[in-house]
């Protein structure tokens, strides 16, 4: 694996997560749309994993699935490149986004490619793929209808498996008879996809390329495995001469018997199906004798920072994640500010815990802090990853320095404020004092009348924090006393 280097592409600046909260939450229409889209997505959930023991189960052995095949890492990523290779396919390495747009154009220049023809896929969004392509004069069209929106409407994807769910219908009839010449308002939803088909089905024929995300690849065997519902992802690695799939490095496991206990609890999580419409199997370019599908196929494998999680113990069970999206649906955060506000490719709780690891903390370091640390998160992801522990040691390290024998985190102390540090500082020595520790709380409770009424962040929604006339052990000692 490549070392992390530093890359901070952002479509989105996350500096801003503060400020686009605030909208968020004054926007009435997009909270009341997420509150329901969310509680039908738990709903779906809910159906299948009704049995908490069968659920625990099955999680148990996704997550030990998960832990093993990282823990086998850096032997499983060689042997799956040495099975791809020999069954055709051509391997690329990509340590940051840059790395990986120019394996892309190098492939298209080859191939005189004008235009690409993209199924789902977030690694591609995390590189910004169509952006990057586009400066190029290369044209990338998502083929996903949830993608095909956004890309309309020159937006970031909101979640990571319903691209347009901050959208209504009407804003979508509205954007397609804006957007797609001949077309005409209208609400009905069926003729919304049908225009979307017509509009695509030329895309997968005249495209000299099509891209793909992968969501397990089996070393054993050298296979992509993709889940999708729509069958674009069908037709973006068959039809097209080249096929391009691209996809972080921690995707790996090492039998295919691992694969179906994931397949399992992803597709129940994501969208509360028992499976997919469509699980594609890809092993290698067309072969002799055979009258369809591409016939060069290309895997990108990007690193992009997941080096440097992997590297800390503490971290590395961020990689573990299969992208279901199930602690999003379940973020109370997420579902009143949705997707967009975070401004990273990974929104909700996900995001805050990979994002500070793909683009460094300095820019992320709020993403963190946007959780009640209600635990919902790691309730319900069906690996296991311990997000709200994670949250919390994010939150430390974007205000510390590295412990020793750990590697500092890139934007590692980002946050740290001196008048923070020092007043932690005075506390520890004050509390370590107990009679100065008595004598500075009783002259504060006599200046209690002097607490400002401004108190940063705090005062923002709540009353000023003021010292009580009588503390908790006089309180204690005047009720024995009365006894």
């Amino acid at each position: 694996m490549n070392a992390a280097t530093e890359s901070t592409l952002h479509f989105v600046d996350p500096r801003q997560f503060k400020a686009r909260t605030a909208e968020a939450v004054d926007d009435a229409h997009l909270r009341a749309s997420f509150r329901s889209a969310m509680d039908f997505l738990q709903t779906k959930r809910a159906a299948h994993f009704g049995n908490v023991d069968e659920f625990e189960a099955l999680r148990g052995v996704g997550r030990a699935i998960r832990q093993y095949s990282l823990a086998k890492l850096p032997e499983l990523l060689p042997q799956l490149e040495a099975k791809l290779t020999a069954l055709g396919v051509q391997v690329h390495w990509a340590s940051t986004p840059e790395q990986a747009n120019a394996i892309f154009l190098a492939i298209a220049r080859a191939h005189g490619a004008q235009g690409m023809i993209k199924g789902k896929s977030m690694v591609s969004e995390e590189i910004e793929l169509n952006h990057r392509m586009a400066e190029q004069g290369v044209d990338c069209l998502e083929s996903d209808m949830g993608e095909y929106i956004v890309q309309l409407a020159g937006e970031r994807p909101s979640h990571i498996i319903m691209p347009a769910i901050h959208k209504t219908k009407r804003q979508i009839a509205e954007l397609f008879a804006a957007r797609i010449p001949g077309v005409g308002v209208t609400d009905d939803v069926d003729e919304l996809i049908a225009i979307g088909r017509r509009v695509l089905r030329n895309e997968f024929r005249d495209a000299a390329i099509g891209v793909s995300g992968v969501n397990f690849m089996v070393a054993e065997t050298g296979s992509l495995v993709l889940v999708e519902n729509e069958g674009n992802g069908r037709m973006c690695t068959t039809v097209p001469e080249v096929h391009i799939a691209i996809t972080g490095i921690e995707k790996v496991v090492e039998r295919w018997d691992q694969v179906l206990p994931l397949y399992a609890l992803l597709t129940r999580s994501a969208t509360g199906q028992a499976v997919t419409t469509y699980l594609n199997v890809i092993n290698g370019p067309r072969r002799a004798g055979e009258l369809d599908g591409p016939k060069q196929v290309h895997l990108v494998l990007l690193d992009n920072g997941r080096s440097q999680a992997y590297a800390d113990a503490d971290f590395r069970p961020t990689l573990q994640c299969i992208r279901c999206g199930a602690c999003m649906n379940h973020c109370p955060v997420y579902a009143r500010i949705g997707g967009l506000a975070y401004g990273t490719t990974y929104p909700g709780p996900i995001g805050a815990i990979i994002s500070p690891h793909l683009l460094g903390l300095e820019p992320t370091q709020d993403l963190p802090t946007a959780s009640s640390l209600c635990g919902a998160c790691g309730e319900v992801c069906p690996v296991g990853i311990p997000i709200p522990d994670l949250l919390i040691q994010l939150r430390h390290a974007a205000k510390h320095d590295a412990l020793p024998g750990h590697a500092p985190l890139a934007g590692q102390a980002s946050a740290k404020d001196w008048k923070e540090a020092l007043a932690w500082q005075g506390w520890a020595w004050l509390s370590t004092r107990p009679t100065l520790y008595r004598a500075a709380v009783a002259i504060g409770r006599r200046l209690a009348w002097l607490t400002p009424p401004w108190q940063g962040g705090w005062t923002q929604h709540r009353t000023p924090l003021k010292l009580a006339r009588r503390g908790l052990r006089e309180r204690l000692a005047q009720r024995e006393g009365r006894h």
